[in-house]
């Protein structure tokens, strides 16, 4: 019996992904389903790591892991003294034996050069900082990176009209530079960010700050917490923009209020997709009550005055009399787990109605025509004919 699974990808805000990490770490699911981002800075007690494909989509294209790589997402399984194992699941073909030798033994191709970038920028015109972007170097241990996401912003940018007539000395460059290193946290299409960067630029190179009016209309528009998970992973990767742009230095009017409020916002959808998360891939009831029974705790039961049952905070059933009846809305494998709570729970329930049934006075107690036998309006038994008339028998 499993409760579900957290959920860890690298699109997720830091805020939702370390919810998501404690629910696994806390014993509340048992299965943990991640991208390769589960290779970066993240320590979990796991014991075995299933691949379920050997290659990933690297922002240009399709192509396998490296050992290396498969290595340092296969080092998540095992903590300490604890050895992990590691393997393939689903769809993914076996790995090759030099690739298990590889990771096993530790051994990788030695890297032999570093990417690079010019970091002597030359701020005279939009050209010039290109021309100095894409410089080359006679260091065998360097190669230039491929082209970036700010390098391919300044391009586009540069080639507006406007916004070359603009960036006429070194401060207007510099600040174009700034504006197309803005992340694109979004994942739109080059032309939108670019038209949105022209935008934030035309802002503060005309009134040296992005007006206060214009940015809480676009935080408005996010400032939602319905909708699926694709709408929540939207919203939130767009205020991520702005709380970017609320973080630099002098771009807006009142800096502390604008960095609270988008913080704000990023940490109610961070927990609004969280939940929802949670809802589509975990069975919180069940995860809840399998953690206590697997803790070897008391467990609580709550009877309100309508004989619903709660055990630590989830619904369970109703309490009829003495008799306990199962929500019916349980899927058989977490009727198992209901069960076990009830049982373990009601029992202080049972003997606190038994000792007050005994101490019940008969002006309480009541016969149907059927034979029921009613303690106030709760049936509780049934009388059946017995050996002697005068004698019949209770049956609960």
């Amino acid at each position: 019996q499993q409760g579900g699974a957290a959920v860890v990808m690298g699109a997720l805000s830091p805020r939702t992904r370390n919810a998501q990490v404690e629910m696994y770490q806390n014993g509340d699911v048992d299965f943990l389903v991640a991208t390769d981002a589960i290779g970066m800075g993240l320590n979990l007690d796991i014991d075995h790591v299933a691949f379920s494909g050997l290659s990933k989509f690297d922002g240009r294209r399709m192509r396998y892991l490296a050992p290396n790589e498969l290595a340092q997402i296969a080092g998540r399984a095992g903590r300490y003294m604890t050895d992990g194992t590691f393997g393939v699941t689903g769809e993914a073909p076996p790995l090759d034996d030099e690739v298990v030798e590889a990771i096993t033994a530790h051994r990788f191709t030695p890297i032999k050069t570093l990417q690079w970038r010019n970091s002597r920028l030359d701020f005279r015109n939009p050209q010039a900082l290109i021309a100095s972007l894409e410089a080359t170097t006679d260091d065998d241990r360097l190669s230039r990176t491929r082209e970036s996401d700010d390098l391919a912003a300044l391009k586009a940018l540069s080639d507006v009209p406007e916004i070359f007539a603009r960036c006429r000395d070194a401060p207007s460059v510099r600040l174009l530079w700034d504006v197309c290193r803005i992340p694109d946290f979004r994942g739109i299409s080059a032309g939108e960010h670019a038209g949105m960067l022209e935008r934030i630029f035309g802002f503060l190179q005309e009134y040296g700050r992005v007006p206060d009016d214009w940015l809480a209309r676009q935080i408005k528009r996010i400032d939602r917490t319905d909708g699926d998970i694709d709408a929540l992973s939207k919203r939130l990767a767009y205020i991520r923009t702005w709380t970017y742009v609320a973080q630099r230095k002098g771009w807006v009017d009142d800096e502390s209020h604008w960095r609270g409020a988008t913080r704000a916002v990023e940490d109610r959808l961070s927990d609004a997709l969280h939940g929802a998360l949670t809802q589509r891939f975990v069975d919180r009831r069940t995860s809840v009550l399998l953690r206590r029974l697997k803790q070897k705790e008391s467990l609580v039961a709550e009877v309100n005055d309508k004989g619903e049952v709660t055990v630590e905070g989830q619904f369970v059933g109703r309490l009829e009399g003495f008799r306990f009846r199962q929500d019916a809305s349980a899927s058989p494998d977490e009727a198992k787990t209901l069960r076990q709570a009830a049982v373990q729970s009601l029992a202080p329930q049972f003997h606190l109605r038994s000792d007050r049934f005994y101490n019940s006075p008969d002006t309480e107690m009541d016969l149907t025509e059927q034979g029921g036998l009613m303690w106030g309006d709760q049936a509780i038994g049934k009388l059946v004919a017995g050996s002697d008339p005068l004698k019949p028998v209770a049956h609960a």
